[in-house]
């Protein structure tokens, strides 16, 4: 059964079609919500701010502290670490048991619309990169491949992703949180630059204990070339399944997280990079004091030395 537009939205509205549509064909299940338990781990950083690979770095930490070895036998990475948000979406059971503890968990959320008591992951990066990073990942997917401009794309950047919060609710809800033990707050360019640190830092918060040689088995496996030879793995592949069954949208379409390389901020245009100044001054830099995401980047980098 097709529902939506039966295609690729081409515009903003056409897009809240076919998102309106997919999410009233199912209703909450009970098996769609956590049932919180001591030690669940959430890896929440903000839309395109380094999930996947820290989905990853996760998953394969505790592979390979309770088996030896890296774990690969996966279709997609949100089976692995459930995605709440879209479990209703693709009726995914987020209490299913999970080949390793402790228990992890994707989510674009700010600290108080998660389950209280647990263990925060979280990766911040620069909104210009995520602005950039987000429309090369809606288009060709969920848009027809150059039907919005960079500069159209501002009202669906605010969103932040499936039940998640715009960027300025997500980053000061965490950065108060950076002193609390519970939580690990850094950089997405500090975690992809120092990832032998990161994994290090990871299973200290975890309680995990972990070699050296354990440590490189999994950067190997969270390298970005290692990521992009397996990118079927990271293509949301659930909610492909889904789009292509009630949308009509090729589960085959351009849906990877994983590119060769990184977004190219110097194409977004003056415009959209000044409304997105204008954002951080008047809800970001009252609160945190640094006049842009340089100055914060540089004091949070800072603390991992």
């Amino acid at each position: 059964m097709t529902v939506g537009l039966g295609r690729r939205a081409r515009t903003i509205e056409e897009f809240g079609i076919n998102m309106g549509a997919l999410a009233a064909l199912s209703e909450p299940k009970p098996h769609h919500t956590i049932d919180p338990q001591p030690g669940d781990t959430f890896i929440t950083s903000w839309a395109k701010s380094g999930t996947t690979m820290t989905q990853q770095m996760f998953h394969q930490l505790r592979m390979v502290a309770a088996t030896g070895q890296p774990d690969m036998d996966f279709d997609d990475i949100s089976r692995m670490t459930p995605w709440e948000d879209t479990a209703t979406m693709v009726d995914l059971d987020v209490n299913a048991p999970q080949r390793a503890a402790p228990r992890g968990f994707k989510s674009h959320r700010e600290y108080e619309r998660l389950p209280q008591g647990a263990l925060y992951i979280v990766t911040l990066r620069d909104p210009h990169e995520t602005y950039v990073s987000m429309h090369r990942f809606f288009d060709g997917w969920h848009l027809e491949r150059g039907a919005l401009a960079l500069e159209d794309f501002m009202p669906l950047w605010l969103g932040g992703g499936p039940n998640g919060c715009d960027y300025a609710t997500h980053l000061l809800s965490w950065w108060a949180r950076r002193d609390e033990p519970d939580t690990l707050l850094v950089t997405y360019r500090w975690a992809a630059k120092n990832q032998p640190e990161m994994v290090r830092r990871m299973a200290a918060l975890l309680g995990i204990e972990v070699s050296e040689d354990e440590v490189a088995k999994v950067v190997e496996c969270t390298s970005r070339s290692f990521m992009h030879a397996h990118k079927d793995r990271f293509d949301d592949a659930l909610v492909c399944a889904a789009m292509e069954t009630y949308l009509g949208i090729p589960a085959a379409s351009d849906s990877t997280k994983v590119q060769a390389a990184g977004s190219d901020v110097k194409t977004l245009p003056p415009e959209t990079a000044a409304a997105i100044d204008r954002l951080w001054a008047e809800r970001i830099e009252p609160v945190t004091g640094h006049a842009d995401f340089a100055a914060l980047a540089a004091e949070l980098e800072g603390r991992m030395a």
